[in-house]
């Protein structure tokens, strides 16, 4: 207290003992994968394209990280920071150059294609070798009922299924076999071996391919590019919390708010890692996001997956249970400024941005679903209603294309069996209601514990929770239906404040989303006014 000790007119300045609690961003993502520059296993924040081209380099083909944060910035994210693993230290000057020509051993050149086999009016030939015995092409009936010229196309190495397509025989169609196999097999090449009116869809049947002829040696000295994307494993996406590696890096940035990792699939595609790897480093992401509390999981499901094959692996191969996750299918077709052509990439990225988007036009307590994937030219695979039957139940949150309306975002549910925590939206406003309000009340600590500073508390947080109930993100008619704010003698009892303790009990009631729209249509009698049964 100030002291008067002469007559006087004084002036002071006194607190308002109004503190506002403002609204924490919920809009910042996390990528971790591989680029050819850039700082290793250091988060580095990026607010444009521009900035991670300068950082981290561009399009690398094989890989994902570039196609996942272009995805993101272009479907309206505004900052990102990226986790770069695997490659070598060459590559982490951060200027954005790629690395210069060393002298070494030559890689490995793709094989050139075997003798084709005949495939009804296709041919079909190996361009790779197989590693537990030749490479075998069947044909064999698709799932379900369509059209005639519908077929699936399973590549073996031994007794071994290793690719499969379903695919049709008719040209022009966007799963023609031609195109599909010719964009996403690594083993195996079909031509058409019959004039286009001929193309049908040839006998259920299975053809043995040779191996392709080896290819010429190269001299030793050739100058090569030196390889800064190495093949990284579980251990190098997982990290270490203390040596700031992997997934351990992100633990320091506070901001973020969803965490995916593209490039776990294109390793899985490689071969560098099987399904067991792509599963831990997917559990480990998920425990990053239930350990931080602050943040979402965004995951990619492996690709060329039908919709029954991705149940199955969603229930009994991967099995995660988890608020803090949510998993989107099927991977979507991208435009590649890189190439200038289409190729397919997972839905991270994309969604990623979606769900900033959403948060900045409408708030994160609205469902980031019946949004519009920009930038996606096609999807992997066209989701029927019935299909989407299968998944939605199982927190599948499907990617579809509808006429006249583009493709868009079908799904906003958590990998969580609780039926509290079911709906993205819903964890994600906690996620905002909890960091915002901690962030806000850090004022509180070291006040004397009184019934005065319970009051303040409660003003100050009601005062946050009608602007969110007035903004349409908490459900009710009236304050006291969408909120409560307990902090008084009942929460506080005398034993608890002797401990140093304030505790304060905040009840919400969230909106869910209209999941489910139903108009129940009746006739009625003219005049009559009443329904007809």
């Amino acid at each position: 207290m100030p002291s008067y000790l002469s007559p006087g007119v004084y002036v002071e300045e006194v607190a308002s003992g109004s503190r506002p609690i403002e609204g924490v961003g919920t809009s910042v993502a996390a990528f971790v994968g591989l680029a050819p520059s850039g700082p290793l296993n250091e988060p580095t924040l990026v607010t444009n394209w521009t900035q991670y081209v300068a950082s981290f380099g561009d399009f690398t083909d094989g890989y994902y990280l570039a196609h996942s944060v272009y995805g993101f910035f272009n479907n309206g994210g505004s900052a990102a920071y990226v986790v770069r693993v695997g490659g070598s230290a060459e590559g982490a000057a951060g200027d954005g150059e790629a690395p210069a020509e060393v002298t070494g051993p030559a890689p490995a050149a793709q094989l050139p294609a075997a003798e084709p086999k005949q495939l009804g009016a296709f041919s079909v030939a190996a361009i790779a070798q197989g590693t537990a015995g030749p490479l075998t092409v069947e044909v064999a009936d698709p799932e379900g009922e369509g059209p005639a010229e519908r077929f699936r196309l399973i590549v073996k190495d031994g007794d071994k299924p290793v690719e499969t397509f379903d695919v049709s025989a008719k040209k022009g169609n966007r799963s023609y076999v031609v195109a599909q196999v010719k964009e996403r097999s690594k083993l195996i090449t079909v031509a058409e071996a019959a004039p286009a009116a001929q193309l049908v869809r040839p006998e259920n049947q299975t053809v043995t391919l040779a191996a392709p002829p080896a290819p010429a040696p190269v001299p030793a000295s050739v100058p090569v590019e030196r390889d800064t994307t190495a093949n990284p494993g579980a251990a190098e996406y997982l990290g270490d919390s203390a040596d700031r590696t992997g997934f351990g890096g992100l633990e320091a940035v506070d901001e973020v708010s969803m965490v995916a990792v593209p490039d776990l699939m294109a390793a899985y595609q490689r071969g560098a890692i099987d399904l067991e790897a792509v599963k831990a480093v997917q559990l480990g992401l998920i425990a990053h996001c239930e350990l931080m509390g602050d943040r979402v999981a965004v995951i990619d499901p492996p690709p060329g997956l039908n919709a029954q094959q991705i149940r199955v692996w969603r229930q009994e191969t991967a099995g995660y249970d988890s608020k803090y996750a949510a998993l989107y299918y099927p991977w979507l077709k991208s435009f590649d400024p890189a190439t200038g052509r289409a190729r397919m990439v997972p839905p991270s990225g994309h969604v990623a941005g979606i769900w900033a988007r959403n948060d900045s036009e409408r708030g994160v307590h609205k469902a980031p679903a019946n949004e519009v994937v920009r930038g996606a030219v096609d999807l992997e695979i066209q989701i029927t209603r019935g299909e989407q039957d299968l998944l939605n139940p199982v927190g599948v949150n499907c990617i579809r294309a509808f006429p006249g309306r583009g493709i868009r975002v079908w799904g906003a549910r958590t990998l969580s069996s609780d039926p509290e925590w079911r709906y993205l939206n819903v964890r994600r406003y906690f996620n905002y209601l909890e960091e915002s309000i901690l962030i806000g009340t850090q004022w509180v600590v070291f006040e004397p514990n009184d019934h005065a500073l319970w009051a303040r508390i409660r003003r100050n947080i009601s005062a946050f929770l009608v602007n969110e109930w007035r903004s349409g993100a908490l459900f009710g008619r009236q304050p006291e239906e969408a909120y409560y704010v307990k902090c008084d003698e009942e929460t506080n009892p005398p034993e608890s404040v002797d401990l140093g303790r304030v505790v304060c009990e905040i009840g919400v009631a969230p909106v869910k989303p209209a999941e489910f729209v139903i108009f129940r249509l009746s006739q009625f009698s003219s005049g009559s006014g009443e329904l007809e049964e």
